[in-house]
């Protein structure tokens, strides 16, 4: 793998020299180009558009376009976070099309818009400066589509290009690569196409010094050593993208910002907090008898009586500083414990899983359900079967970035207010949701049959949360995929690594020490540096999500993080087969589904007027009959009595009138029922739909109308039959056959 990069100025045409002179400065446009070893080209470009933002940088690769721009302002914001914004739109512009909503205009985002927002955000996070609160909003605007290569690489590379250039503080720049495995060989930037024959679908995001600052994707169950393979190929051929956006950084970038100086305590009060908090918060933390809801409260305790002595000792104190400076003496405690003792706060050792529980079949009336309890996290998982007509339809918008028109696999993700034992407003999906849900169903969309003949909804609803919930949600899942008879290809499991870390001036090249803790809890999300997901069968790996929240991951850890995901999801594997182990085959309630050949001449009495009889056939017992081909029929029945109810009302249908087998070449009467310009209809037994009779047919001569004839409704006269139109299966009838030639 190589990499080539040149710098280039683009000066546009003025239409006087006055004007050449007056924006010639404005007017050059500083382009990079980057070649990756397999040949294609990325494109950074500033300079030309948005120049009011802080910075802007447009990323282009083949005809795909987006522009990136970055603001953040100057004042100092009230919180204790940061508050970054990342907005990515999808314009249908940019494929040349026109929303077909009612106000032909853009809406609310797309779950593939948040989804690709959510990227962007883990991508440049960790980037961040620990003391940098300042508002900062970061749009990615769509500005061309191709369809072949996906946008969301590009945003990625083009915001980091933009932060560059702004005078926004910021310790990156990161470069991004989707890394495909095709044919046991790794693929950068693989194009939609390839992505189809790809096992692997990987975004790795890293900074400079082959530093991992994020990864997330989806596999067809790929094996570890070809994961890590392409993680490390991944990492390497970020570094191009990082040294042309370095190199453009240092010609065209802005100076960074001077910041405001950030009050700090006195050392007084600074050292009264940690006298008053210090033993008292250890003590909490070494008390394993503790969960989730008494050891936070036993820590809002120590809050509270800290704050109260500090309001009377130190009564002109600034009361968010202290409240801060206590919340960083607990994390500093939590963690000092870990590394001291190599025991977590619950009493387990850092390779340890939480105790499982697993039950199945909870409901008789659902298709498949599931209650996986890991610890404290406890996810129910309900799985509904239904026809292919309610599989989940994309806009085409998302269709042409992605690939996927309609998924007949789906999961929806919820995290009401009272898992937490909090109360709060329910109303439409949020973006965690959402992303969480996306999360777990890549972990289980590789084991589900390409071929299956139902589109099928697994809902998980988390009533219970201590941590990674979208883990706990791949197991339940996998669990109500069982008990629905969902024939998949391997059970899946997931599972949340943790880590904490020491380091000095941001330097986490060369840490000094590490623990990587197996099955986070919450606190230990909160208060840890990484929260790596892994999900995965006992054979390979199915996805990861790797959200790292200091500057960098060196790739012996995310190696070792590797390691111990794969080797834990291979223990609940363990404790989920004993609980079922292989499809269910027991249940009467699941439906039925049936391919229904029928002879071309046939399907109209199926149908009946505008398909009265469909209609009837669906009201009466809930069965769908939706067409496929000509000659093929889905027949979807909630149940095997329900499809036996319709097969016998079908039957009835097509078989309502006994139909005289007619010979080939055979002699009937025909009578006339229509007139028609083309023709005749006419019927050669009772009850039998007219067929036409063609004015070619009609007689020796050359008839333009029937009533040349004299032929009215009524009239008989024989017809040879000679069988039905293979395709279109008419009645294929002639008079003129029987009639003596003219002299």
């Amino acid at each position: 793998m190589f990499s080539r990069y040149k710098l280039k100025f683009i000066k546009k045409k003025c239409l006087n020299l006055q004007s050449i002179r007056c924006c010639s400065e404005a007017l050059k446009v500083p382009e990079i180009d980057i070649e990756f070893g397999n040949g294609k080209k990325f494109k950074l470009s500033t300079g030309k558009l948005a120049r009011f933002a802080d910075g802007c940088a447009v990323g282009t690769i083949g005809e795909t376009s987006v522009m990136v721009t970055a603001v953040s302002k100057t004042k100092l914001s009230s919180t204790n976070f940061l508050p970054l914004v990342v907005d990515y739109r999808q314009k249908s512009a940019s494929v040349g099309k026109i929303p077909t909503n009612f106000l032909r205009r853009e809406l609310g985002p797309t779950e593939q818009e948040i989804l690709t927002s959510r990227l962007i955000d883990r991508s440049i996070r960790p980037l961040f400066f620990e003391n940098y609160n300042y508002e900062t909003q970061i749009m990615c605007n769509m500005l061309a589509a191709d369809g072949v290569n996906n946008p969301d690489i590009v945003s990625i590379n083009a915001a980091s290009t933009a932060l560059s250039l702004s005078d926004i503080p910021w310790n990156g720049p990161v470069g991004a690569v989707r890394v495909g495995f095709i044919e046991n060989e790794v693929v950068i930037n693989p194009t939609r196409k390839e992505l189809q024959s790809s096992n692997l679908n990987l975004v790795v995001t890293a900074t400079k010094q082959n530093l991992v600052v994020m990864l997330e994707g989806h596999a067809n169950s790929i094996l570890q050593p070809d994961f890590l393979k392409a993680i490390r190929v991944g990492t390497k051929e970020c570094q191009h993208v990082i040294t042309a956006i370095t190199k453009l950084q240092k010609l065209f970038g802005k100076p960074k910002r001077v910041l405001e100086e950030h009050v700090e305590l006195t050392a007084g009060i600074l050292e009264a907090l940690r006298s008053l908090t210090q033993m008292r918060v250890r003590e909490i933390f070494k008390n394993h008898q503790h969960d989730k809801l008494s050891r936070d409260q036993a820590l809002n305790v120590v809050r509270a009586d800290v704050m109260e002595k500090i309001r009377a000792a130190y009564p002109d104190a600034d009361y968010s500083l202290v409240s801060e400076a206590i919340n960083t003496i607990i994390k500093q405690e939590f963690r000092d414990l870990v590394f001291e003792e190599d025991i977590r706060c619950d009493g387990r050792h850092l390779e340890d899983l939480r105790n499982i529980s697993c039950e199945v079949n909870l409901y008789k009336p659902l298709h498949g359900s599931a209650l996986f309890q890991r610890g404290q996290t406890q996810v129910l998982c309900t799985v509904a079967l239904d026809s292919h007509q309610s599989a989940l339809k994309l806009d085409s918008l998302s269709t042409l970035t992605s690939g996927v028109k309609e998924k007949n696999f789906f999961l929806h993700y919820e995290f009401p207010p009272f898992a937490t034992k909090e109360t709060g407003r329910v109303g439409p999906i949020g973006r965690r949701e959402m992303g969480h849900g996306a999360l777990a169903e890549k972990g289980l969309t590789s084991i589900i049959p390409s071929d299956y003949p139902f589109t099928i909804r697994l809902t998980s609803e988390v009533l219970e949360s201590n941590g990674s919930s979208s883990m706990a949600s791949v197991c339940g899942g996998t669990l109500a995929l069982l008990d629905a008879g969902v024939p998949i290809v391997a059970p899946a499991a997931g599972v949340a690594i943790g880590l904490f870390s020491k380091y000095s001036n941001n330097d986490t090249k060369h840490m000094e020490d590490y623990r990587l803790l197996t099955d986070i809890l919450g606190i230990e999300d909160y208060m840890g540096d990484m929260d790596f997901k892994l999900a995965g069968t006992k054979k390979g790996i199915t996805a990861i999500q790797a959200d790292i929240k200091i500057p960098g991951l060196p790739l012996k850890v995310v190696m070792e993080a590797v390691q111990r995901a794969t080797d834990a999801k291979s223990k609940i594997l363990d404790i989920m087969n004993n609980c079922i182990s292989k499809p269910r085959t027991d249940k009467d309630n699941w439906p039925v589904s049936q391919k229904l050949q029928l002879e071309p001449h046939k399907r109209a009495k199926l149908l009946g007027v505008g398909g009265i009889n469909l209609k009837k056939i669906f009201l009466e017992t809930g069965v769908q009959i939706n067409q496929i081909d000509d000659t093929m029929y889905e027949v979807f029945a909630p149940n095997q009595n329900a499809m036996d109810e319709a097969q016998e009302m079908m039957n009835n249908i097509l078989t309502s009138e006994k139909v005289p087998e007619l010979e080939f070449g055979g002699v009937y009467k025909a009578t006339i029922v229509e007139i028609r310009d083309i023709g005749v209809m006419v019927t050669l037994y009772s009850g039998m739909p007219p067929a036409l009779l063609h004015n070619s047919q009609l007689d020796q001569r050359k008839v333009a109308h029937p009533s040349a004839l004299g032929l009215e409704v009524g009239n008989e006269f024989q017809v040879k039959y000679f069988g039905r139109d293979p395709v279109s299966g008419l009645m294929r009838l002639s008079r003129k056959v029987l009639q003596a030639s003219p002299r």
